[in-house]
């Protein structure tokens, strides 16, 4: 017989208030489209955006993953405690005690299946104005995601795509 403990958690995931994960792809330097995802916070935490910060940075640095490093190859790291699923449709982050779905655009389906891998961003920083459900027009992303502090205070991660029964 086998029993599943229930042990807390290392950190106050109350601490990261709302995490959303944003699909998007764009021209990589071979020319053809790379898939990007961007975990972020919207700092709603208790205790604002500086709570959320430094509990995400924990989360990050707690599972090994240099915030302002650099690039984490999940394909060269058998031990990686952050994987993608692409199922269908959907695309699945996790970690341990966290997992986020997303629905990714058509392209960024073709581009994760035609490369193996995608391009994570997990960043520190808070975007408070990226409300999930609500349209955010490519300046923006683009403002947000290649901001100098959004880069700095993120792990950057090329994760393998497995399928949902890899």
């Amino acid at each position: 017989m086998t029993s599943t403990a229930h042990a807390p958690l290392p950190f106050d995931i109350a601490g990261l208030g709302t995490l959303v994960v944003m699909p998007w792809s764009g021209e990589a330097p071979d020319g053809s489209d790379m898939p990007y995802l961007l975990a972020y916070s919207l700092g709603d935490a208790e205790g604002g955006p500086a709570t959320t910060t430094a509990a995400i940075e924990r989360l990050l640095r707690d599972h090994g993953l240099p915030v302002g490093g650099d690039l984490v190859d999940g394909a060269a790291e058998p031990d990686l405690p952050v994987a993608l699923r692409v199922e269908g449709d959907t695309a699945v982050v996790t970690l341990p005690h966290l997992n986020a779905r997303c629905s990714p655009p058509q392209e960024w389906l073709t581009a994760v299946r035609r490369r193996g891998h995608a391009y994570l961003v997990f960043t520190c920083r808070p975007w408070p104005e990226a409300v999930p459900g609500r349209q955010v027009t490519p300046e923006a992303l683009a403002a947000f995601a290649g901001a100098e502090e959004t880069l700095a205070a993120a792990a950057h991660l090329v994760l393998p795509a497995r399928g949902p029964r890899s």
